[in-house]
């Protein structure tokens, strides 16, 4: 087997891409900034959720992570030494409002202003994401994303953030991979929260949507030239074989997972399909689904990072097997390794919603 090279000379990639191509890297907050109960940080789902025992394989949590909190000065140098144009990186709603609403964590401000200042003095460009999945536990003691007074909870935080920091940074994302948060930590259980119920998961889904609706409005009110994006994490779905069943259990997957979200913020409600899967699996008991508000998008996030193929069990929706096609290169987590699969996916989005921009937000490999 040959060994991939990878060509990485900043003068020989300047002339590969477009003048305005930003190479760039993403993080999220609990994943890397650690000081988890330092300076007036509030606890949020996944410090409870890492703490359940069998939750965590290994028992790891995220109570030191990179250490990103106090070592960022030197996580800004190694950026701007491999020539990184811009980073993504998530504010802990916890480490700004330690119980979600109400009192303000100045020092948690503080660090998210002296992290933009560091990444511009670097030519960096920051863009803030509020949420990627880090609820403040507080309010999920309150029921959480379940809750509809969270669209003002989470224009409220909004507020705060843009308040701050909008002077200095103008790229922003209100959602990091909604149906990520909505599903598999409300009806799969294997994300904070942890809870197994799909009519709490979509009433977490449709509130998402609608907090992004109001967050928009509030970062235009205090951001001059805001960009607004939100994230989804779009795999490129296929039937594992050619069969009607097969290729029926695609489609309405496609339709009850990412048209569930991408539809509505492009303004054209739930999809039928996928509300005849949700219903017809029993999803859509006790919830009452009003016209979501269109999104308000400056530019749609992709994180494209597999093929999933789908293998209908039955004729029954959501009974079906979604993984890796068999006998396909899959990586270290068992995805399958297609990368042209993200050329058809931004074909795809492009003619399916034609938003004004997409941006690749995530894509990557794991590997030993």
């Amino acid at each position: 087997m040959s060994t991939p090279t990878f060509e990485t000379d900043p003068a020989r990639l300047a002339q590969a891409f477009p003048a305005d191509f930003a190479w760039g890297f993403a993080a999220s907050a609990y994943q890397i900034e650690g000081a988890a109960a330092e300076d007036g940080r509030g606890p949020s789902i996944w410090d409870t959720f890492a703490r359940r025992p069998g939750t965590i394989a290994d028992g790891t949590t995220g109570d030191v992570a990179c250490d990103h909190y106090h070592r960022y000065g030197e996580d800004v140098r190694l950026m701007a030494d491999l020539g990184v144009q811009a980073y993504r990186f998530s504010v802990s709603w916890s480490r700004v409002m330690p119980t979600g609403t109400g009192s303000v964590n100045q020092a948690g401000l503080d660090f998210y202003r002296r992290l933009v200042d560091r990444l511009l003095e670097a030519g960096v460009q920051p863009l803030i994401n509020l949420f990627h999945w880090d609820l403040p536990q507080a309010l999920q003691d309150r029921a959480g994303f379940a809750n509809p007074e969270v669209v003002g909870w989470f224009s409220d935080y909004t507020a705060l953030v843009a308040t701050n920091l909008g002077d200095r940074v103008t790229d922003w994302m209100t959602f990091n991979e909604p149906a990520v948060f909505a599903f598999l930590g409300h009806a799969d259980g294997i994300h904070a929260p942890g809870l197994r119920d799909w009519p709490t998961a979509i009433r977490v889904a449709d509130h998402e949507l609608r907090a992004h609706a109001a967050a928009a409005q509030v970062i235009r009110a205090r951001v001059g030239q805001a960009k607004i994006g939100l994230a989804m994490d779009v795999n490129q779905v296929m039937p594992t074989s050619d069969s009607d069943r097969d290729r029926s259990a695609a489609e309405q997957w496609s339709s009850a997972r990412d048209a569930w979200f991408l539809d509505p913020l492009f303004g054209r409600g739930y999809p039928a399909l996928g509300l005849k899967a949700h219903r017809d699996a029993g999803h859509l008991e006790g919830v009452d689904l009003a016209e979501p508000p269109a999104g308000d998008l400056d530019y749609l996030g992709l994180n494209y990072y597999r093929r999933d193929s789908v293998s209908a069990r039955s004729d029954r929706p959501f009974d079906w097997e979604i993984g890796p096609r068999p006998g396909s290169e899959q990586t270290q987590m068992d995805w399958h390794v297609a990368p042209d699969g993200l050329r058809d996916t931004l074909l795809e989005l492009n003619r399916t919603y034609a938003p004004r921009e997409i941006v690749i937000t995530e894509n990557g490999a794991a590997y030993r």
